[in-house]
Order: C-alpha cells, then sequence, then structure tokens
C-alpha cells in the first residue's frame, strides 16, 4: 500500500513536559485520516511536526517519501494546512485572497489568476468572489480558506478543525468538498473535536492520548471493539419490564437491563439480524404491548470514553508549554 504519511515513535518535549510521545502514524495516499484525542493528547504538536512548523526531538516522519526534517522544503512543496479559524484577509476579495497566495506560492500572475478562477468555481464562491471576503458568511470564509490551502494543488492536506462554528448544513457542504478533494487523490489528515465529523468523513481513525496512539482503524472496527449492537425496548406499561426482561433472558446469553423508570428493557444483541428476528420473537410471545423497538449501534463517543476514560474532546489547537 502506498502511503502519503508516515510516522515512526516522532516525539517532543518542552522541558519537563513531553506532549508526543512516540506517535506512529500510517495515512494510505487518497484518503481521510482523523485524529482524535482529549485535552493535552498531543494532537495539534503531531500536526505541526509533520507540517515542518515544528522540530521532532525523536522519531522520524515523512510525507510522499520525503523526510520533514532533512526535506522539509520538499515537503512544504507537498502540503497544505488550514488552521481552526479562517485565514483570509478580510480586506480583499475572495479572488484577490486568492491570487495573491498563489503569488507568493510562485505559481506567477497568470497561473495564479487561472488557479483562483477554478477553485472559486469549484468551492461554489464564482458569485461571489469580487466581494470583499469581510462580507462572506462564516462557511464561505471556510470554503475560501480551504480553497487558499489547495491553492498550490498539494498532495496532503492537514486540516486542524475545518467546520468549527459552522451551521449544520455549511458544514455539511464543506464536508461535501472535502471530500471531493480526496476523490480527486488528495490525502487529508484532519483533527476534530466533531465526533460525528470524524465518523463521517475519516477513512480511518487514529485516537491518540498522552502523545501517544492508543487505537487505530476504521470508525466501524473501533465500535466493534467497543461492543455489540444493543436492542432497546420501549414499554407501554412500566408493570411489563419484568416479564419483557425475562423473555429476552431466554434467548440470549447477555444479561438484559431495566431503565431506572422501568419503561425501556436493553439487551445487548449477538448474530446480528437473526439475533433481533430471534428478540422479536420472544416479545411477541410474550404478549405485552410495546411503544418501541431500536437497535442502537456503539458510536465514537462510545469508542472514545472506552479508551480515554471520560474525557471531552477539545478544540485541538494546543498550547505548547513555555
Amino acid at each position: 500500500m502506498d502511503y502519503a504519511i508516515q510516522a515512526e515513535g516522532l516525539r517532543k518535549r518542552y522541558g519537563d513536559t513531553e506532549a508526543v510521545a512516540g506517535v506512529d502514524l500510517a495515512v494510505p495516499t487518497g484518503t481521510i485520516t482523523g485524529v482524535l484525542g482529549p485535552n493535552g493528547a498531543g494532537k495539534t504538536t503531531t500536526v505541526r511536526m509533520l507540517a515542518t512548523l515544528l522540530r521532532p526531538d525523536g522519531g522520524r516522519a515523512e510525507i510522499c517519501g520525503f523526510d520533514v526534517v532533512r526535506q522539509a522544503r520538499e515537503v512544504r512543496h507537498r502540503i497544505g494546512l488550514t488552521g481552526q479559524y479562517a485565514a483570509v484577509d478580510q480586506k480583499l476579495t475572495g479572488r484577490e485572497n486568492l491570487q495573491l497566495i498563489g503569488v507568493l506560492q510562485r505559481l506567477g500572475r497568470r497561473n495564479a489568476k487561472q488557479r483562483a478562477a477554478e477553485l472559486l468555481e469549484r468551492f461554489d464562491l464564482t458569485e461571489a468572489a469580487d466581494r470583499l471576503s469581510g462580507t462572506y458568511s462564516g462557511g464561505m470564509r471556510r470554503r475560501l480558506d480551504l480553497a487558499a490551502s489547495l491553492i498550490a494543488d498539494p498532495a496532503v492536506l492537514f486540516l486542524d478543525e475545518p467546520t468549527t462554528g459552522l451551521d449544520p448544513v455549511s458544514r455539511l457542504d464543506l464536508w461535501a468538498m472535502i471530500r471531493a478533494e480526496v476523490d480527486r487523490g488528495l490525502t487529508v489528515l484532519l483533527t476534530t473535536q466533531y465526533l460525528e465529523e470524524a465518523d463521517q468523513l475519516a477513512d480511518r481513525i487514529a485516537v491518540v492520548d498522552k502523545g501517544v496512539v492508543i487505537a487505530g482503524g476504521t470508525p466501524e472496527e473501533l465500535k466493534r471493539q467497543v461492543g455489540e449492537e444493543r436492542l432497546d425496548v420501549t414499554l407501554a406499561h412500566v408493570t411489563d419490564g419484568l416479564a419483557v426482561a425475562n423473555a429476552l433472558s431466554r434467548v440470549s446469553s447477555s444479561e438484559p437491563t431495566v431503565s431506572p423508570d422501568g419503561r425501556t428493557v436493553s439487551l445487548t444483541l449477538a448474530g446480528g439480524v437473526l439475533g433481533i428476528s430471534t428478540a422479536v420473537s420472544a416479545l411477541h410471545d410474550a404478549g405485552v404491548e410495546i411503544v418501541d423497538l431500536a437497535v442502537r449501534r456503539p458510536t465514537l463517543d462510545d469508542v472514545f470514553i472506552a479508551l480515554t476514560g471520560n474525557r471531552q474532546v477539545e478544540p485541538t489547537l494546543e498550547k505548547s508549554p513555555a
């Protein structure tokens, strides 16, 4: 398999604090890898080392086959970086922002103008291209910022919380645009505080805690590590809770649980669809009135809590210790 990003034993220390304690990553070309972790886990420090903004204290990393320390210039020619907040000049138009960045990237004025026009169309900004970017909505500014990070046609893009502060519609629009770029061959490393975002976008996820990767895999693989699907049975009558629990216990090796209010009985499912069918038959035979049946799968929230404890995902713009 061809990997656009590879890191082995990546380390970074600030005084007595080891921010990154040996991160290993392998990101296949043309995919999205999401990096999740609690406050101070080392996510953004890792991204900064991969993007050549920080020099590692140990380990090694390559971007498109180029070493991030020894061949930093070659790495910079092949990457784009979008931070947590849109970095656009609000006193310039959208077109001027992109053309300026293109010139700074040494594309030349003609090529920068052509590339800007292409990206404005691709990110649905053509009609607003000649308006001051300060008049743009939050979603438009994020699209412009993403376009700016792609002006030099990088092979790898680092996204640090790309949808922070966006409304649900703007978030969905940006997700679709990111996925479209990956379909064109772009490789993305994504840090996000939205577990739903990682679930929707990432082909693979790396969970980082205390400066190391503690788990990795596809979202579905990680969910399966946490547990099986559960069946939640909502009852019409609280008095039926015991009867339902007894009926389900006879067709399952796991013990049903009853909610504190007595209205919901939950059961860990085995056997997929067959397990659901068996449970429904048992409920029918019990002759109780059911209000609702719901199959609940483990979520990335469950994965996060199981792996790191009851700590929230935080904004990934970590501060380096002084």
